[in-house]
């Protein structure tokens, strides 16, 4: 099959700048290749994410790996958090379990645009040039977005988007 297309630009880059703040991983090197077990072909782990910087008035966080590559007309959603606390400023590798157990109270995950509920690793279709899998921590001016698990990644995306006062992104590749 013919993967050939354009590459669709940062979607972040087409909303409006919040203030920034810092996005590290003990996992991810920003641009870098990711590490197989934060793939489909080995694990589906959830790397380890921790930040800093955001504003004071920060209520909550949401934290989200998309891929704005996927062969779709919308890209591809591989993992939402919904509802951390605010005193919460990272997630340790395999936070992104099925279970949630290394989650925070009240925290809880969406269902990947796969239908795996937690953390879906990397996974572009084989032949397909390196895919993007932007990991990004939204700092709310909410204590919580009122969704549920029965609610989609885009849903989860369009109120993120009237609530977020500042944004943090890191962003791995991967290519198989």
């Amino acid at each position: 099959m013919d993967f050939t297309r354009p590459l669709p630009p940062d979607p972040y880059s087409l909303l409006p700048v919040p203030a920034t703040f810092t996005l590290t991983s003990p996992d991810i090197t920003e641009g870098d290749p990711l590490p197989s077990d934060h793939a489909v072909d080995g694990g589906n782990t959830s790397p380890a994410l921790a930040w800093s910087g955001f504003p004071e008035h920060t209520r909550s966080f949401v934290v989200s790996c998309f891929d704005p590559d996927a062969p779709t007309p919308s890209g591809y959603w591989h993992w939402h958090v919904l509802d951390l606390p605010a005193t919460v400023t990272s997630l340790p590798r395999g936070a992104g379990s099925e279970d949630g157990s290394a989650l925070p109270d009240g925290a809880f995950q969406l269902t990947s645009d796969g239908g795996r509920v937690g953390f879906e690793g990397a996974g572009p279709p084989p032949g397909d040039h390196a895919h993007r899998y932007v990991f990004a921590v939204h700092a709310l001016d909410v204590p919580t977005l009122d969704l549920t698990t029965e609610n989609t990644n885009v849903h989860a995306a369009f109120n993120v988007y009237f609530h977020t006062v500042a944004r943090a992104t890191l962003t791995g590749t991967y290519h198989r």
